[in-house]
């Protein structure tokens, strides 16, 4: 039996929406655990980043046997496409550790990020011979899109907001100690 053409990459573009969507409560837990500092856990998505980029660059570079030579435009662009995304997980902890939910921020990403991305291609093909100029279904799904992320981030079930405790094993500095 032979797959159909598009098979791998819509596997890949799914695992890649279950890894990022389980990113966002990954780190509200690690919010959770550093009582508000972001720095920390956003260290560790970076040790882990440059960790698996290079298990997984080297080895998919050894099973394609291309040569391990890094010049050249690829090489620009895969750096900056690799900060933007480093940037990208640093936004996000930001909005997780200032307060966000997951269930709002990440259909704000994610709904972004489509949106974003469309109108980069746009760009991109727009004075290239022979594009088509966009249909008003593209303008319709963005905003589509917007109205989604609104809907589901106003109606994903989460927990009620608790009571804030101060951990057991913090002791208050003279600065937080309440006046009398």
């Amino acid at each position: 039996m032979k797959l159909p053409e598009n098979f791998w990459p819509v596997i890949f573009a799914l695992l890649t929406a279950l890894f990022w969507g389980l990113y966002g409560p990954a780190i509200a837990v690690a919010r959770q655990h550093e009582q508000g500092n972001a720095f920390k856990p956003y260290l560790m998505i970076g040790i882990a980043y440059l960790i698996w980029a290079i298990v997984g660059g080297a080895a998919g570079m050894t099973y394609t046997k291309v040569p391990f030579s890094f010049s050249g435009q690829g090489v620009t662009w895969g750096f900056i496409g690799g900060t933007l995304g480093a940037f990208g997980a640093l936004t996000l902890t930001l909005a997780i550790f200032n307060g966000g939910k997951p269930h709002s921020v990440m259909p704000i990403v994610f709904g972004g990020a489509v949106t974003v991305s469309a109108i980069t291609g746009y760009l991109q093909t727009r004075n290239v011979a022979g594009a088509q100029p966009p249909s008003l279904m593209l303008w319709a799904g963005m905003i589509g899109m917007a109205i989604c992320i609104v809907i589901v981030a106003s109606n994903t079930p989460h927990a009620a907001p608790g009571k804030k405790t101060q951990p057991a094993s913090s002791t208050t500095t003279p600065a937080e100690k309440p006046t009398t």
